[in-house]
């Protein structure tokens, strides 16, 4: 059984107005080889530019388990403590990061119904709960770890729940503003997005950090292929981000 469903709360407050993406002249993405400790810290990803973000099952501020950031001289930061509450606890799969550059992952419970939930956190550690699992027909205790697939949906497996209790394959629909598609050209990096969000503007920032500042990038020239706006843009530095904001 395939369950296709939607995000709990899709609302404007829950959703961000841009999507965002990376550039990097020097960096690569690799998995980290080697289980977790005894609190049940699970293979950590690393993300481009040398830092690994992982989970713990518990512990943390609430003792409900961490979403954590180590850097490659092996300073550790805690990006978010579970509740045990609407967002969660017992985080205990590999993180997934999503095309849109945040990373997503599944936790055993609570969630609103106690039965786990699906959660998308940034790189600066603001977590949004997508989907808390009701015990029912869509399953309850994710599993696995998440897989995003062509269409850009995550797909994951429960434990329990399902038409006859014994788990569930689910697919989570992701909705939200466009997606900004990055290739890297020489010294230049060519950006491109859909023709129909008129309403969003193209920007870029060297830092992503709380302080970053976003600048709105120049888009002459501007060519149409496909249905999709292409730029072409200057990289300054070793690196530099760029989104689409509205």
């Amino acid at each position: 059984m395939l369950l296709s469903v939607p995000p709990s709360n899709p609302s404007p407050s829950a959703w961000p107005a841009h999507q965002a993406a990376f550039v990097t002249t020097h960096c690569s993405v690799v998995i980290a080889a080697g289980k977790g400790d005894s609190l049940g810290a699970t293979d950590a990803l690393e993300k481009p530019c040398g830092s690994f973000y992982g989970v713990t099952s518990s512990g943390g501020t609430n003792r409900a388990g961490t979403v954590f950031k180590i850097s490659a001289t092996g300073t550790l930061t805690t990006l978010y403590s579970f509740t045990a509450g609407d967002d969660g606890s017992e985080p205990a799969t590999t993180l997934v990061q999503g095309s849109d550059d945040s990373f997503y992952g599944t936790t055993r419970g609570p969630g609103s119904s106690k039965s786990g939930t699906v959660f998308k956190i940034s790189t600066e550690g603001v977590l949004t709960t997508l989907y808390a699992f009701s015990g029912g027909l869509d399953g309850a205790i994710p599993e696995a770890p998440l897989v995003q697939g062509r269409d850009g949906s995550f797909y994951g497996t429960t434990y329990f729940g399902g038409l006859g209790g014994a788990g569930t394959i689910f697919r989570l629909t992701m909705v939200g503003g466009p997606q900004l598609a990055t290739f890297s050209f020489g010294p230049s990096v060519i950006l491109t997005w859909p023709t129909n969000y008129a309403d969003f503007t193209l920007q870029s920032t060297t830092n992503l950090g709380p302080s970053a500042i976003w600048t709105t990038v120049s888009l002459a020239p501007v060519v149409v292929v496909n249905g999709r706006n292409m730029v072409t843009n200057s990289i300054s530095g070793t690196h530099q981000f760029f989104r689409l904001s509205q």
